[in-house]
């Protein structure tokens, strides 16, 4: 099939990729852009397939087909609390991928050396192909592209599997640094820099190595810099760098459709994670640096005592209650509560009462989180509202309902400047008349930091698996 066919299917298929994107800002388009998203990526596939330098038809079908059913299965098993470590391995997978790409190319430039020394140019195809076309001075941008696809994606791959590591509770959420801290990044970014010189004057694979050894420890010492507080910013911050991985092989095998894709990614990842990271008061330069996630002094100490409740003391509460905010979090998707939520805000709703659920933008491990799991049960989206939209209403809110939500309800983030969460923007729910807590014990949570709102006046605990104490509160709501 010629250049042309494939060329124009590449621009449909970018195409479809870009309404994907814009489809799924809004959960009543999301179905939809799924759909546009997987056209467009079998039509690039297919493609692919049968355009210029083609072949290996077998191989490729057989790791394609090998690719989908592993998927398939990983995404038939999963649940939606696993979601951000699922999504921390796809971009794992894709830094990876970067990196054998790089080092293809670079195996590829060097065959085509040996092919021209012995004057058996004119019969290689493919890739190799377009590298015996290119002047020295192109050759020196593929090696400057290449070396940055292949830095970029072990960067990726070693914070991906970090981040996973965290997120699944394999690896410790606390922001951990070996001696030296950012001295360290710095002496290895230098050396990577220092690689690149060395890369483009010899051609030496060995540059190439040391530069990608160097990544692989700057991707693992940053994302173990940060604090489990952080992860949300964290996937979103890597599933950018996965984007611009692709880029830099798009441009290194002279693949525009890569090349679209990628900065989609990349900058689609970027411009999320500035947003979650102006939501969370945090510098969108030490996200990238990793230097967030830590303290500045020996925390505030709380005082008082949590006070529990049980499913009747909350029910006449509810009884009694003109408006209420439910605020969920990760403890309500570990739980899988969100139909008892739903069914709860049905039975509100049905009593004339006010009711709206309250959305921090980095709650739960993943950006939309919430949204997807309320969505799924089926919550009318016109009562979903973020945090911005409902934060002032507390104050003349009856009853304020936290499900599994610790640091974005957390009033250290106000009072507390040694907080490791200090100056983030939090929900203020403990302005509200009352406040009941769904929170499995005592402890402090994945992230480690203690809440004082547990400690307030107005507050209640309602100890217990989330499902199963809304499931009992349900029993006694008419």
């Amino acid at each position: 099939m010629d250049l042309g066919f494939t060329t124009a299917a590449y621009v449909v298929a970018a195409i479809l990729f870009i309404l994907s994107l814009g489809g799924l800002s809004g959960q009543e388009s999301a179905k939809r852009a799924v759909w546009y998203g997987i056209v467009g990526m079998a039509l690039a596939v297919f493609a692919t397939l049968i355009g210029p330098g083609s072949g290996l038809w077998f191989f490729s079908i057989i790791l394609i087909a090998g690719g989908g059913i592993i998927g398939y299965m990983l995404a038939s098993r999963v649940e939606m609390t696993q979601m951000p470590e699922l999504v921390a391995g796809m971009h794992a997978l894709v830094g990876l991928a970067a990196v054998f790409v790089g080092f293809i190319a670079d195996f590829e430039m060097g065959n085509v050396a040996i092919a021209k020394e012995a004057g058996t140019a004119k019969d290689l195809t493919g890739f190799a192909a377009l590298i015996a076309k290119k002047s020295a001075i192109e050759l020196s941008i593929l090696r400057v592209e290449l070396f940055l696809g292949v830095f970029i994606g072990a960067v990726t791959f070693t914070g991906s599997v970090i981040a996973y590591g965290k997120l699944s509770g394999k690896v410790t959420s606390a922001a951990t640094k070996l001696p030296g801290g950012h001295a360290l990044n710095a002496g290895a970014a230098i050396i990577a820099a220092l690689c690149l010189i060395w890369y483009l004057q010899s051609g030496s694979l060995l540059a190439v190595v040391i530069m990608t050894l160097m990544a692989f420890f700057i991707g693992f010492h940053l994302i173990m810099g940060i604090g489990g507080a952080d992860m949300p910013v964290v996937v979103s911050m890597l599933n950018s760098y996965s984007g611009w991985a692709a880029a830099a092989i798009g441009f290194s095998l002279g693949n525009d459709l890569l090349i679209v894709v990628g900065a989609l990614v990349g900058s689609s990842g970027a411009i999320l994670s500035y947003i979650m990271c102006k939501a969370m008061n945090r510098s969108f330069v030490s996200v990238i640096l990793g230097g967030f996630g830590g303290t500045s002094g020996p925390a505030m100490e709380v005082e008082g005592e949590q006070i529990a409740i049980d499913a009747d003391g909350v029910a006449a509460a509810l009884n009694d209650a003109d408006s209420v905010i439910i605020i969920p979090g990760y403890g309500m998707a570990v739980a899988q509560a969100q139909q008892a939520v739903s069914e709860l805000t049905k039975r509100l709703r049905g009593q004339g009462k006010e009711v709206r659920f309250a959305i921090h933008p980095v709650a739960g491990r993943l950006p939309g989180h919430m949204n997807v799991l309320l969505a799924e049960a089926k919550v009318p989206y016109d009562i979903v509202l973020e945090m911005d939209e409902i934060n002032e209403d507390f104050p003349s809110t009856d009853i304020a309902i936290v499900i599994g939500s610790n640091d974005i309800v957390n009033p250290a983030a106000q009072d507390d400047p040694n907080s490791p969460i200090a100056g983030m923007p939090v929900l203020e729910c403990w302005k509200s008349k009352q406040v009941f807590v769904s929170k499995r014990g005592q402890g402090t949570g994945y992230s480690g930091i203690e809440n004082p709102l547990f400690f307030k006046e107005n507050t209640r605990m309602f100890y217990g698996d989330a499902k199963e104490s809304l499931n009992k509160l349900l029993a006694l709501i008419n």
